[in-house]
């Protein structure tokens, strides 16, 4: 058998333990940061497997490496995974639904770490085919700020591999199972977190004259806020800046002393996101002192905007033909979410695609909802890509 036909049967050989560590990581969500009972499950299936890793980097991440067997100087890949679920209660009545209250792999995750766990199973089995070393990083807090891939670059983790490039996938909700969908360019935004207190002094509303209207100086500065994306931004650049937070806890003849907002700024371009991170509380500012109040911001380090490498995507879009087949090979389109992978993206060639979970009828629930179920035949797609790519392009 030529490398393509031994991996697609030695991931129909290993589907179902692909399947099984899905459903064990589905029944055993983490939240962000909390995911030690999963790296843990992830550590136990390496050492069983023999494959090397270090781990708690960056919190529970994990590094593991499979060097291929054949002589001479070969390349380093590296292939991600986020591990962490969400603060949803799940809906779904299947044997292996949620055992975590109000916690659930609602994103996918349970998949991406199945996925990656299987794909290091094949290409550990077929070291003797390749040259080179294939990296398999296990990420924890992708959901939240400020972003475990940060976290584990900040802790080293290719301190002692230099990767060539590097990839994730991700689950895909418009495609059906079996079928995988690629961009270039940049394909996510970046995302920053706007946190807003407006003080001034309350009181009596009947009695405006001598109170500070806090409510009214926040009802202005989203206003104001809006024309930062109208009229302050290139306008061929992408940008929204939404708030979705607004707490005024006073009452019909109330005006309170302090007054909470909190928004998301949406960038597709790096240079952008920097002038308007520095514009956003000028901005602020200046609409809360119109009504004489002040006004404390906040605004954390969020993720960059992601981006596909052209030149490794076109590759990788051409070795997914050669594996899938063309009709199973399509183009998602860019939006305004986010993902810390970014951060690997800003320092690394990258290639970030998406695999369909969707089943027969073309449902599998939403993203981040309590309906969210992938098809299981998704997981034998998304191992045996992983693989090939890594073999394919580490081949002498």
């Amino acid at each position: 058998m030529n490398i393509p036909q031994k991996i697609h049967q030695l991931a129909a050989d290993f589907h179902p333990e692909i399947i099984r560590h899905y459903r064990h990581l589905h029944q055993h969500p983490e939240l962000s940061y909390q995911e030690v009972n999963t790296a843990k499950y992830i550590t136990e299936f390496l050492d069983a497997e023999g494959i090397s890793y270090r781990s708690n980097i960056g919190g529970y991440g994990i590094l593991a490496w499979v060097k291929g067997e054949k002589s001479g100087e070969g390349k380093t890949i590296a292939f991600v995974a986020d591990m962490d679920a969400l603060p949803v209660h799940e809906k779904n009545d299947v044997p292996y639904k949620s055992q975590t209250e109000g916690v659930m792999h609602a994103c996918g995750h349970d998949s991406h770490t199945a996925s990656l766990m299987g794909a290091a199973k094949i290409v550990n089995s077929l070291r003797s085919e390749f040259v080179g070393t294939v990296l398999f990083v296990f990420q924890p807090g992708e959901e939240q700020s400020p972003g475990g891939a940060d976290l584990m670059l900040k802790d080293g983790v290719f301190r002692d591999f230099s990767p060539d490039f590097i990839m994730k996938q991700h689950a895909y909700v418009d495609l059906p199972a079996g079928k995988v969908a690629f961009q270039t360019g940049t394909v996510m935004a970046s995302a920053d977190e706007v946190h807003i207190t407006v003080k001034g002094q309350g009181g009596h509303g009947a009695l405006p004259h001598e109170l500070n209207d806090t409510v009214l100086a926040a009802s202005n500065i989203i206003v104001a806020l809006q024309q930062v994306v109208s009229r302050r931004r290139n306008p061929f650049q992408p940008m929204t800046l939404s708030f979705g937070k607004f707490i005024a806890d006073g009452a019909t003849n109330v005006i309170p002393s302090e007054v909470a907002l909190a928004g998301s700024l949406r960038c597709m371009d790096e240079d952008e996101r920097r002038k308007m991170l520095a514009i956003i509380p000028q901005i602020i500012e200046s609409a809360a002192a119109a009504y004489g109040c002040t006004c404390e911001i906040r605004m954390p380090d969020g993720y960059p905007c992601t981006i596909s490498h052209e030149e490794i995507t076109g590759k990788i879009r051409s070795q997914t033909i050669e594996f899938l087949g063309e009709a199973n090979v399509s183009e998602y389109p860019k939006r305004m979410t986010a993902e810390d992978f970014g951060f690997f993206s800003q320092q690394y060639p990258c290639c970030f695609y998406r695999f369909g979970v969707a089943n027969e009828n073309g449902t599998c629930g939403k993203l981040h909802s309590s309906t969210f179920l992938i098809d299981e035949k998704a997981l034998l797609t998304s191992s045996s890509l992983f693989a090939f790519i890594a073999i394919d392009s580490l081949k002498k």
